[in-house]
């Protein structure tokens, strides 16, 4: 088991095979990377100072993924290799169904690991349109495998039956929009791995996702949960950009600054101390 976090390090995943709807997010590692590289912003995150460059954040490149099943082998291995070098891995997806060979290289480093999952679906079916490894499964593979103690997902405002069925039965801690509008926070200590789909932003704040729903958080409130973290992250994905969908490059601005917030986060370890969610 590994006891503490070094250096992230960054890898693309542009994967977009296991995706309903519309294809396009296997684009998003590049559009990210460009808007973290932009001159029209700098390198530091908003709290603990530089959050790229080398000896920061370093860049190990994208994976070369074929579609189907060896895509999620080849996740799983050089995710696992990352991890267990001692390195914190923040990914770039590529659709959410990339989270689950990454969950099965990470989760069995970390007894106890916690997974804050920030979306506007829970991504719990057992199976959709007859792939059990969609984009909208990839939660249902990691809890019947136990690959994590606990999932908490925050933003969530597509709830069906199955869907519910599928939370109560794998004892999900479920945070819906209308429970985050309350006042409902998650609380979360010990080691976290953060999983952020785009689509759980108001479109207003991402447009460029593949499944827009109204209704969803602000930038502020998702680095707000991130900044309340007591427990060190030990891994985090950004998933579901969809740069085909994004105009004047709105979405991947943003998931660039959750990428500098989650490097500056990770250096920092434990949050001990701070202030509470608002």
């Amino acid at each position: 088991m590994r006891q503490s976090v070094a250096t992230p390090i960054l890898l693309g995943l542009p994967y977009d095979a296991s995706s309903s709807f519309l294809r396009g997010a296997a684009d998003a590692p590049a559009a990210i990377r460009a808007a973290l590289q932009s001159p029209a912003g700098n390198s530091w995150s908003e709290r603990h100072g530089p959050a790229l460059g080398q000896g920061v954040l370093e860049d190990a490149g994208d994976l070369t993924l074929p579609e189907g099943r060896e895509s999620r082998a080849l996740i799983e291995r050089e995710v696992r290799l990352v991890a267990a070098s001692g390195h914190s891995p923040i990914l770039l997806g590529g659709d959410h169904s990339v989270t689950y060979p990454i969950l099965r290289a990470i989760g069995p480093l970390y007894p106890r690991l916690t997974v804050l999952h920030i979306d506007a679906h829970p991504d719990l079916y057992d199976e959709f349109e007859g792939d059990r490894y969609s984009h909208a499964c990839p939660f249902a593979r990691v809890m019947e495998e136990k690959l994590v103690t606990h999932l908490t997902q925050v933003g969530i405002r597509t709830l069906n039956g199955h869907q519910r069925e599928q939370a109560d039965r794998f004892g999900v801690e479920l945070i819906d929009m209308r429970a985050w509008a309350d006042g409902a926070r998650p609380s979360i200590a010990g080691p976290v791995y953060v999983s952020l789909d785009l689509d759980a932003l108001d479109p207003a704040f991402a447009p460029g996702v593949s499944h827009r729903e109204p209704g969803g958080l602000s930038v502020r409130e998702v680095l707000s949960m991130l900044f309340a973290l007591d427990g060190p992250i030990v891994g985090a994905d950004v998933v579901e950009l969809n740069p085909r969908q994004d105009w004047s490059e709105v979405t991947a601005h943003v998931a660039a600054k959750f990428v500098k917030e989650l490097s500056g986060l990770i250096h920092r370890g434990p949050a001990a101390g701070l202030a509470g969610l608002p």
